[in-house]
């Protein structure tokens, strides 16, 4: 099968998303044209090195690429501040220079812990992103937002430090449990929500055979959701406007993952899916979006099984005040208010400061109680 190009237009920075089958394999033929030496560093966890590492390994080898490969622990706790200090050290150790590329092998954690110490190891190197997830062929791997998350928040240390390359090798997304495909479809469903309606209303008749593994409905979402991607990021590279639309369901989101630790107990597409039912339920509630449109989401996800309610971990009510307290966090805050991207009607969002936190504590109680 072919590979579709998905140009990232950012002058001297710029560089492509190539979504395919067997690009793993094919990486080294890929990657040898950007490198300034035939040498890489590929990171990945434990989970990811299992059903990848050694295909990404003898494609290297195919282009006469040398290399040496460092395998994390899998799971949200490792962007962290001790594990960006780890890897750091280690990758000291091999005796890098500037010429120097690493390779992220995984999904969203992996990617932005890479990219976070590439865009600090010499004062920035160059790294490429070999996205296993389909939330991070959709999103994380494309656009440069690379962090760690701290006991505040997520992701509040990073830095936009953008790849060389991705490679969305869609043959890897066999690989994933039905829960992580889920969770990375939210953010499929967020692009359409937030711009193109077209989309949504193709997603809602493919998305469910998108989740039960048909291939060509798995490609095309991922090259419209990196199109998408891209042509925000290309006007809008370090989120001074439009890329916050990108964020669409991530404050709520966000919130939900900080008040249950960042860790499996909910994925962080899950949050997004969550988030977003917020949203339209909120602006509803304002009376700035139709209720029509509201119903339609939820019966989106509905049939995708895709959350959209307030999970109860372990029996655990969440505090409607608590989960303030985390928003208040986000990066978007501005003059100490919270920032919101809440949306008009499907297809359309918009960035509001106006809901005051009253009103975001009731609401959210209101849903907590439900």
């Amino acid at each position: 099968m072919s590979i579709e190009r998905v140009p990232v237009a950012l002058g001297g920075r710029s560089y492509e998303i190539l979504v395919g089958a067997g690009l793993i394999g094919d990486c080294g033929a890929l990657m040898r044209p950007l490198l300034k030496h035939p040498r890489t560093i590929v990171v990945t966890d434990a989970n990811v090195a299992a059903l990848h590492l050694p295909a990404l390994l003898r494609g290297l080898d195919s282009a006469g690429i040398a290399h040496r490969a460092i395998v994390l622990p899998p799971g949200e706790e490792t962007k962290s501040f001790a594990h960006y200090a780890k890897l750091s050290e280690e990758i000291l150790a091999l005796g890098i220079e500037r010429g120097t590329v690493l390779t992220a092998l995984g999904g969203g954690v992996v990617g932005d812990l890479v990219g976070f110490t590439a865009a600090t190891l010499l004062r920035g190197i160059d790294f490429v992103q070999v996205p296993t997830t389909l939330l991070a062929q959709v999103d994380s791997s494309v656009g440069g937002k690379t962090a760690i998350d701290t006991a505040q928040g997520k992701n509040l240390v990073g830095a936009f430090h953008q790849p060389r390359l991705v490679l969305a090798d869609t043959d890897a997304l066999a690989t994933l449990p039905p829960r992580e495909l889920r969770a990375g479809y939210a953010e499929i469903v967020k692009y359409g929500l937030i711009r193109d309606p077209e989309f949504f209303a193709w997603l809602e008749g493919h998305g469910a055979a998108l989740l039960a593994g048909d291939a060509a409905a798995q490609r095309r979402a991922v090259v419209v959701s990196c199109t998408a991607k891209a042509a925000v990021v290309a006007v809008d590279e370090r989120e001074t406007g439009e890329r916050a639309l990108l964020n669409f369901g991530h404050t709520f989101g966000h919130a939900l993952e900080a008040e249950t630790g960042f860790g499996d107990a909910l994925l962080h597409g899950e949050a997004v899916a969550i988030g977003m039912a917020l949203a339209f339920d909120l602006a509803a509630a304002l009376g700035t979006c139709p209720g029509a449109d509201v119903e339609r989401v939820r019966r989106h996800f509905a049939a995708t099984e895709l959350p959209s309610r307030i999970p109860r971990p372990n029996g655990r009510r969440f505090e409607a005040a608590a989960l303030v307290r985390h928003m208040r966090k986000d990066k978007k805050m501005r003059d100490g208010r919270i920032t919101l991207i809440l949306p008009r009607r499907i297809g359309e969002v918009v960035i509001t400061q106006e809901v005051p936190e009253e009103t975001l504590v009731a609401f959210l109680a209101e849903r907590l109680a439900a």
